[in-house]
């Protein structure tokens, strides 16, 4: 099932930018594997006057014939040679095609992998002057291997990119557009599995459920088609994916501190830091020190999995490999059915953050929410779920999150958070101090004041 294409409008924006450039143009789009790069790229593409190829990992004289044949479609007898190495291909095209042609080579490691030489040829043809507009557009979803090929500075294409895109994962505002969920709360569950990849949304809509169905077939069933996702992602990235499925193991069950991590793995924490901190650029791992606490210090520094579909995998599915191996998955699944509200407990309170500085809470701008733990002026242990900062630095917001809140109980949750506030060590260096309460559902309008719905953060998430 192809869903809408929707989110996309920034990076759309930047492409058509490029294309309808007058002088010849170099861009590299690249991102996690299902996050809709082609779709982008098929979506943006003009309508005459482009080649788009996707590489595989056949031999490169197959590659070559088949490069050569999507070619011949602009520049005529291309396809009729049988070319001895890529140089004379690309010199080739580079001399035949008609002005304006774009030329897209979609999953360009596979090119690189098989042969090394493109990244130095195309930095030739690339910098030779060129009497007419010719573009260029590589793409991959091995972030390890473009951020080498375009990021690195000793790489021939380094510097030469007009657009360097990422496409990350959607917001959780595009799940329920995509699929038309009827509540916040549905949006806010079916995001909390399935992430904000938009194949993992077309995969469960094709079996016309985003809920336990289509968890149970494509996720826990061990020939479902996302049961390996994890392992397939890592192998795009990771030159070593067993100690990096071992650290995402250990976080998603709960270890969140290095030395936690480096002990169960035997391991000194600094030989650690290195896959930690590739999972983070990657977009798997995020680092969560608590508010006001400086970056360089890393003593408070805890490590949680940054992906909804990786922390719920992580938290399902790999403890319970050995049972779903041996073809327990209805167990499994009513076991974890169990537990999932602690899950989506989770994935609401990181969420309220991310929806934070898009909400103009109290008539004020706001910096970027965090949580905050520590002792409290009691020294007593305490933390809060949403803590920020007004643009100004004057004022300071404090709020807590929670999924469902009956009427009796929001009072009683207003006076714990003012004493909260009481015992914050930093709450008096502000002039002012704005309270808010965010609840998925529960509560009745007359007493929803102060109160964030999931509308609105789901809404703001995008």
């Amino acid at each position: 099932m192809k869903l809408a294409f929707l989110g996309r409008e920034k990076e759309k924006s930047r492409l058509d930018r490029l294309f309808s450039d007058p002088a010849s143009t170099f861009c590299c789009l690249y991102g996690r594997r299902r996050c809709g790069k082609s779709r982008l790229i098929q979506e943006t593409l003009p309508s005459q006057g482009s080649v788009y190829f996707v590489s595989d990992e056949r031999e490169p004289p197959l590659q070559r014939v088949a490069l050569a044949a999507c070619m011949g479609q602009l520049a005529p007898g291309m396809d009729q040679v049988v070319y001895p190495d890529w140089a004379s291909l690309f010199e080739r095209w580079w001399q035949d095609a008609p002005p304006g042609a774009l030329l897209v080579l979609d999953e360009f490691p596979y090119l690189v992998n098989s042969s090394p030489e493109i990244p130095s040829l195309l930095q030739r043809l690339i910098d030779q002057a060129r009497p007419r507009k010719l573009d260029l557009l590589v793409c991959g979803s091995s972030q390890r291997m473009m951020q080498g090929l375009l990021l690195d500075g000793s790489a021939p294409l380094y510097g030469r990119a007009q657009e360097i895109i990422v496409v990350k994962p959607l917001g959780a505002a595009w799940l329920g557009e995509a699929l038309g969920l009827a509540s916040p709360r549905e949006t806010l569950e079916a995001y909390a599995v399935w992430g904000g990849v938009p194949r993992y949304w077309e995969l469960a809509a094709e079996k016309g459920t985003v809920t336990w169905e289509s968890v149970a077939d494509l996720v826990l069933d061990p020939l479902g088609v996302l049961h390996d996702e994890p392992r397939r992602l890592l192998m795009d990235d990771m030159r070593d994916t067993a100690q990096a499925a071992s650290i995402l193991a250990l976080i998603g069950s709960g270890c969140n501190r290095v030395s936690e991590i480096a002990a169960r793995l035997a391991k000194p924490a600094t030989s650690l830091n290195r896959p930690l901190q590739r999972l983070i650029e990657l977009g798997f791992v995020r680092r969560e020190r608590p508010f006001g606490a400086s970056e360089r210090s890393g003593k408070r520094t805890l490590y949680r999995l940054d992906d909804p579909f990786l922390a719920f995998w992580f938290r399902f599915v790999e403890p319970n490999r050995s049972r779903l191996d041996a073809g327990f998955v209805e167990q499994v699944s009513k076991d974890i059915c169990c537990d999932f509200a602690g899950h989506v407990a989770e994935t609401w309170e990181e969420l309220a953050r991310q929806s934070f500085p898009h909400l103009h809470l109290g008539g004020d701008e706001w910096l970027p929410a965090s949580r905050w733990w520590g002792p409290g002026t009691d020294r007593q242990p305490l933390e809060v779920d949403v803590v920020a900062e007004s643009v100004d630095r004057t004022c300071l917001f404090v709020g807590e999150a929670t999924l469902r809140l009956t009427d009796k109980e929001a009072n009683h949750l207003r006076r714990e958070l003012s004493a909260k506030i009481e015992r914050l060590p930093f709450a008096r260096s502000y002039a002012h101090v704005v309270t808010g309460l965010f609840v998925a559902e529960g509560l009745q309008p007359d007493l929803a004041e102060g109160v964030v719905t999931a509308g609105e953060v789901v809404g703001a998430c995008r």
